[in-house]
């Protein structure tokens, strides 16, 4: 099963599945935000869940970090079973900075809404189609276990007072992934890097409102990119800001 943790310096989360979660969690990412062609004006949103996916597959590949966890096969239950087995599993583990993963999480709403009319108008006739049956979807059901996992993890780290404040932003009506300047992301990323643990835990409920309302610095942003786009005659989603990010985070 997912399980996400807060990591011991505030700096993102920790998130942890064994093989099997980890695979089916990547191929409903990719399943839920689409194809390149599907949901264009929200790709650059895409490109930022495609992130998290790409540490999944590399964890799937090895390349990152594992932990053993206990799976309740104690000393009596070997015996009552007349088994010899392992009490401990082995469980991939990825890292995602908070700003990052609190986008990533409101973004997959949005994404959710959009495969499931998708699937509306490809999978059912319309007089079949009903909310429970995209509920029910395999899809739908994996990535609603990442966000609640997500949920979870920020209750037991935040106070009750900017739990409830989250997540009346992250839930809210004014939540927008379409043509997203996500190199806002990168400012509050790299913002957040530089904050020491205590301040990175207080401004959790400051950073998810930011991203949700897109004040006057986002706005800012948003307007000298959409300037340079026109300058070099490129997507802005292909610009990039010349911040600097350590290589080695400490988590």
């Amino acid at each position: 099963m997912i399980f996400v943790k807060n990591t011991p310096n505030n700096t993102g989360v920790a998130i942890y599945g064994d093989y099997m979660d980890f695979a089916n969690l990547y191929e409903a990412l990719h399943t839920v935000v689409g194809n390149e062609d599907e949901f264009v004006s929200c790709n650059a949103a895409r490109i930022r869940v495609l992130g998290v996916c790409y540490d999944i597959r590399h964890a799937l590949m090895g390349d990152r970090e594992f932990e053993f966890v206990d799976n309740g096969m104690d000393e009596e239950k070997k015996r009552r079973l007349s088994v010899l087995a392992p009490d401990k599993n082995i469980y991939l583990k990825i890292y995602v900075l908070w700003p990052e993963m609190l986008f990533v999480t409101m973004a997959l709403n949005e994404f959710l809404g959009l495969y499931a009319k998708k699937l509306a108008k490809t999978r059912y006739s319309s007089d079949l189609f009903t909310e429970n049956k995209v509920i029910w979807d395999r899809s739908i059901a994996q990535v609603r276990m990442l966000q609640a996992a997500v949920v979870d993890c920020l209750k037991q780290t935040v106070t009750e007072g900017a739990y409830a404040r989250m997540l009346n932003v992250m839930n809210g009506r004014y939540v927008c992934i379409d043509r997203y300047i996500t190199q806002y992301l990168d400012i509050l990323n790299s913002r957040f890097i530089k904050m020491n643990s205590e301040k990175r835990l207080k401004n959790l409920s400051t950073i998810a409102k930011r991203i949700v309302e897109r004040g006057k610095e986002y706005r800012d942003l948003e307007f000298q990119l959409r300037e340079e786009a026109k300058k070099y005659n490129c997507n802005v989603d292909d610009l990039r800001l010349d911040l600097d990010f350590p290589e080695d985070l400490v988590w």
